[in-house]
């Protein structure tokens, strides 16, 4: 089953708690928060204080991708505040096991992202500890990115090691998800579909955009 997993990070931000309850309603699986400081990508976006917020308006797991420096500094304020799902990033955490153990030791699932040049033998050491391998397809910052081609053999390699090692490990992708890019990423290996400009920009509105995307990657004629 693919699931889906609507960025906020193109949500009107005027009426978020209601956006999050929409996307709820449509059947998204989970709520991913994309979390910038302005060192690790070049844009800031939002803390734990959103997380809190968002907390009791709706019953999906929250994701916090944590697109910044130090990210065990601050795993716990994300965690005390309501997030379910923590990622944090290979190429800045020098002591990736610690990091992943911290999250584990809280009760939450714990997730590494690889960015476009990252290779994937980079998680060989850690693959048995994660929830979830999350493979960028832009280079992370902005939303609204295409979709860069060349991530698709990734994909399909992350997916190929997490077969071979039976592991019980979501293979999501983020960035630039949309009808087409998203049915790629499927037949790639991928199982989670983050997605920003495709749901909450959706002519149709947010349902629509969920119910598209969902319809289309699940599509069985598709071809990479």
């Amino acid at each position: 089953m693919i699931e889906i997993a609507p960025s906020i990070l193109s949500a009107d931000f005027a009426r978020l708690g209601d956006a999050v309850a929409q996307a709820e309603s449509a059947g998204a699986e989970r709520i991913h928060i994309d979390v910038m400081d302005g060192h690790f990508v070049p844009n800031i976006s939002m803390g734990p204080v959103v997380v809190q917020a968002l907390r009791p308006v709706t019953s999906l797991p929250l994701e916090a991708h944590l697109m910044i420096d130090n990210p065990d500094r601050y795993i716990d304020a994300f965690i005390d505040a309501g997030t379910d799902i923590v990622i944090v990033h290979q190429e800045n955490v020098p002591h990736l096991h610690r990091v992943i153990q911290q999250i584990r030791e809280k009760g939450k699932q714990a997730g590494v992202a690889l960015n476009p040049g990252t290779p994937v033998h980079l998680l060989d050491s850690v693959f048995a500890e994660l929830d979830i391998v999350l493979a960028m397809t832009v280079n992370p910052g902005f939303s609204g990115q295409k979709f860069i081609p060349s991530v698709i053999p990734k994909i399909t390699e992350i997916r190929n090691r997490i077969s071979a090692g039976n592991l019980d490990c979501d293979l999501e992708v983020d960035g630039g998800i949309n009808d087409e890019t998203g049915r790629k990423a499927v037949s790639a290996g991928a199982n989670v579909l983050v997605a920003a400009t495709a749901i909450f920009k959706h002519s149709g509105g947010i349902a629509a955009g969920i119910q598209s995307l969902r319809r289309q990657s699940e599509a069985k004629d598709i071809l990479v």
